[in-house]
C-alpha cells in the first residue's frame, strides 16, 4: 500500500471508528495553508468522492500577524480551494487590536475568533446543503505531533482532569480525523501527490504548503517544546509518537467513564438557577450545587465543579484549576456540608458562596444584587 493510501485509509478509518461525521454530514475545513491543513484538505475531497462525508467548504482566517506572509498564505489557500473546486470562506481579524483592547493574550484571542468564525462559516454551509446544524462538522488538521506536544506542555504547566488525554477527538462540532497521523505523513503524501502526477496548489515560491516562520521561534511555548523536548524524547524512543498515542488512548477510555459518571451525578445535584421546564437552561444566569455533592468522592466533585463552570462560562473558556478548588472550598469535608458565610471570586467575575442550602456559583453583579436585597 503506498504512502498515499495509507494516509488516507487512516482517516477514513479514524472518522469510522470514531464517529466524527456521517456519510451525509456537511464539513468545514480550517485551513491555514500549512503542510497538515494542506493535506486535509486533499484528503477531505478524497473521502467526499468516496462518499464517506458530506457537502465540503474551507474557512481562512487571516488573523493579520504577519504581515506580507499572511496575505500570501490566505492567496495560498484561495488557489487550494479553487484547485479542489471547494467553497472558501475567507475573513481577515485583527487579532492585535482586538488583544489590545481586551488585554488577553494574543494567541488565545485568535484562538477565539477563528472558532466563532468557524461556527459563523458552518451554520452557512448547513444552511446551503439543507442539513440540520446538529449533523455538521468543523475538521481540523491536528496530528499525532500537536497531541504530543499538548500533552508535554500540560506536564509542564500542569493540568487538571482528563488533561493528559491531550486533545479529543471529537469536541462539540469540532472533529480531529488527522489524530493518529504524523506532520512527516502528512507531508509525504504532499510530496507524493506532486511526484504522482496529481494535482498540487503551490504558492510563488513553487512550495506544496506555506510554512509559518513563526513555528520555528522557541520563545513560544509550543514551539520551544515541539523543536527542544520531542526531538530529545525521541533520541530515547523513536517509536514516541505511537507510544504515547496509545498512552493518551488509555487515559481518554478511563476519563471518558468518568465523565459518564459526573453527567448523571451533575443531573442530580446541580440546579441552575434558571432553567424552564423543557428547555435548556440559561447557564450563564449560574447554579446552586447540592449540599450532598460533598459526600461523593473528591475526583466526581471536581469533574462536577468543572462541568458546571464550563457551562457558565462557554465552551472556548478555560476553566482554571483554581476556579474549582475554591468552588470545592466551600464545603467542610469534616461536617459533610457547605460552610455557611463562605464567599470567593473566580475567574474574575463569578462569585462563589454557601449557606446550608448549597453552594452557589452566579455572576458578581447577581450576588451583589442579592447582597442588597438580603
Amino acid at each position: 500500500m503506498s504512502a498515499s493510501a495509507t494516509v488516507v485509509d487512516r482517516m477514513r478509518a479514524v472518522v469510522a471508528e470514531r464517529s466524527l461525521a456521517a456519510p451525509d454530514a456537511p464539513v468545514l475545513l480550517m485551513v491555514s495553508g500549512g503542510s497538515d491543513s494542506t493535506a486535509l484538505a486533499y484528503l477531505a475531497c478524497e473521502l467526499h468522492r468516496a462518499g464517506d462525508i458530506g457537502e465540503l467548504a474551507m474557512l481562512h482566517v487571516n488573523h493579520q500577524l504577519r504581515g506580507q506572509d499572511a496575505d500570501d498564505d490566505a492567496l495560498f489557500v484561495t488557489r487550494l480551494a479553487e484547485l479542489l473546486g471547494v467553497p472558501l470562506f475567507s475573513c481577515e481579524i485583527d487579532i492585535a487590536s482586538e488583544a489590545e483592547r481586551t488585554g488577553e493574550n494574543v494567541e488565545a484571542v485568535a484562538r477565539r475568533e477563528r472558532y466563532l468564525a468557524a461556527n459563523e462559516a458552518l451554520e452557512s454551509l448547513c444552511l446551503h446543503a439543507a442539513a440540520p446544524l446538529a449533523d455538521g462538522r468543523i475538521f481540523t488538521a491536528h496530528t499525532v505531533d500537536d497531541r504530543v506536544e499538548s500533552f508535554y506542555m500540560r506536564s509542564i504547566v500542569g493540568t487538571g482532569p482528563g488533561g493528559f488525554r491531550s486533545m479529543r477527538y471529537k469536541n462539540g462540532p469540532v472533529a480531529r480525523p488527522l489524530l493518529d497521523v504524523s506532520r512527516d505523513d502528512l507531508r509525504a503524501y504532499l510530496a507524493q501527490r506532486k511526484l504522482a502526477g496529481e494535482p498540487v496548489a503551490e504558492d510563488e515560491a513553487g512550495n506544496l504548503w506555506r510554512e509559518d516562520a513563526t513555528n520555528a521561534h522557541t520563545d513560544r511555548f509550543r514551539a520551544y517544546v515541539r523543536h527542544e523536548i520531542v526531538p530529545r524524547a525521541k533520541e530515547r524512543n523513536a517509536q514516541l509518537l505511537e507510544v504515547l498515542s496509545r498512552t493518551m488512548n488509555l487515559i481518554a477510555d478511563e476519563d471518558d467513564l468518568l465523565e459518564e459518571y459526573a453527567e448523571t451525578l451533575a443531573g442530580q445535584q446541580v440546579a441552575w438557577v434558571e432553567q424552564v421546564e423543557g428547555r435548556a437552561p440559561d447557564y450563564t444566569a449560574g447554579c446552586v450545587l447540592a449540599p450532598a455533592l460533598v459526600a461523593e468522592p473528591r475526583p466526581l466533585q471536581r469533574r462536577v465543579v468543572l462541568r458546571a463552570l464550563g457551562n457558565m462560562l462557554g465552551a472556548e473558556a478555560r476553566v482554571e484549576t483554581a476556579s474549582v478548588e475554591a468552588v470545592l472550598a466551600a464545603y467542610d469535608e469534616t461536617t459533610a456540608a457547605p460552610r455557611s458565610g463562605y464567599v470567593a471570586n473566580i475567574q474574575g467575575d463569578l462569585a462563589v458562596s454557601a449557606n446550608k442550602h448549597g453552594v452557589r456559583i452566579e455572576p458578581m453583579s447577581a450576588f451583589r444584587a442579592r447582597r442588597k436585597r438580603a
